[in-house]
């Protein structure tokens, strides 16, 4: 901390026996500010252009991953239905195969036809 406050343009002079050429080693913060003003101002300007097109590109990032979501979303449901339909029939099937089984046993027993499951049928 400054001792001598918060004001940094006071700084006391001291008396010296030696000669040294007046040298100011605190810059006045109105000097440091009026020549650094442009400098800052363009360079705030550039910062607050990059954080606005960085907030457009999240923008368009997020509607961009909000589509794929739905999308992926959608793509869940088709496979679901697909799935539930491919399930469907396979049961329909097994259940056609069953009664065929069973219709087949019948005229086998009917005919006296020996029916082994090792030899796969007849």
């Amino acid at each position: 901390m400054n001792p001598y406050g918060y004001y940094y343009e006071y700084v006391p002079q001291q008396e010296s026996m030696y000669y040294y050429p007046q040298q100011e080693y605190y810059q006045q913060p109105e000097m440091y500010d009026d020549t650094r003003q442009p400098a800052l101002e363009r360079r705030v300007a550039a910062l607050e252009r990059q954080s606005e097109r960085q907030t457009r590109e999240l923008t368009r990032l997020n509607n961009e991953l909000r589509r794929l979501n739905q999308e992926h979303n959608r793509l869940n449901q088709e496979v679901d239905r697909i799935n539930r339909e491919l399930t469907n029939r396979i049961e329909q099937h097994t259940r056609r195969l069953n009664r065929l089984n069973q219709r087949l046993r019948a005229v086998e027993n009917r005919l006296n036809i020996p029916f082994s499951p090792a030899e796969g049928g007849f």
